[in-house]
């Protein structure tokens, strides 16, 4: 602790004893905010792992699948089935505010090439094969998966980042602005107490 450096007046200990109460009640505010982020975080840091444990296994499945399915068909034809289309992709990101922490909300929409309007397969059957058109529709279906982890480890690294800065101003509050502030209240009050006395002492001896 380290007494601050202010006269030993009564306005300065009314001074700080405001201070003093103001850096109590937001150090709650702030304990009570880590502690709901940490909530928060935890929570989506249960769904982040979730979602990649699924997102991967999808993904080296499909990309297995694929390989295999390539292996069947000549090489110019499958460059030739990716080659032609081509996407448009929409994306619209949204902001939503979870305890003072602006995290993404992603909206995409994605053109189809591959299939028309009535959801069937644009390109030739000939050239393709079944697992083939299967390996792709499951990549399709994974896409909102994809968006949503996206989204979601951002969320996580904004949220660790915000915890980190709550925590330094919560430690920084409770060991250092409030011990300070009281050692200086209890060091003016003990000057106020001794002037009293001197002068009470004074006036006895006057009298």
């Amino acid at each position: 602790m380290a007494r601050l450096n202010v006269k030993p007046t009564r306005m300065e200990l009314n001074t700080l004893k405001e201070r003093l109460k103001t850096a109590t009640r937001g150090h709650k505010l702030l304990k009570d905010k880590r502690d709901e982020l940490m909530r928060r975080f935890i929570e989506s840091v249960r769904e982040n792992d979730r979602l990649r444990q699924k997102v991967e296994a999808a993904l080296i499945g499909n990309m297995q699948e694929f390989v295999l399915a390539k292996c069947l068909e000549n090489d110019l034809m499958v460059q030739e089935i990716f080659a032609v289309p081509t996407r448009e992709v929409s994306l619209h990101i949204e902001t939503e505010n979870i305890m003072s922490v602006r995290v993404p909300k992603m909206h995409a929409h994605i053109d189809n090439p591959y299939r028309d309007d009535e959801g069937d397969v644009v390109y030739s059957y000939v050239v393709s094969n079944s697992q083939m058109d299967s390996t792709i529709q499951e990549m399709e279906e994974l896409l909102p998966d994809l968006l949503r982890l996206a989204e979601i480890e951002k969320t996580c690294q904004l949220m660790a980042d915000e915890i980190e800065k709550t925590r330094r101003r919560v430690n920084g509050l409770e060991y250092a602005t409030i011990p300070d502030l009281k050692e200086t209240i209890y060091y003016i009050e003990m000057k106020l107490e001794e002037a009293e006395r001197a002068n009470l002492v004074r006036m006895m001896k006057v009298k």
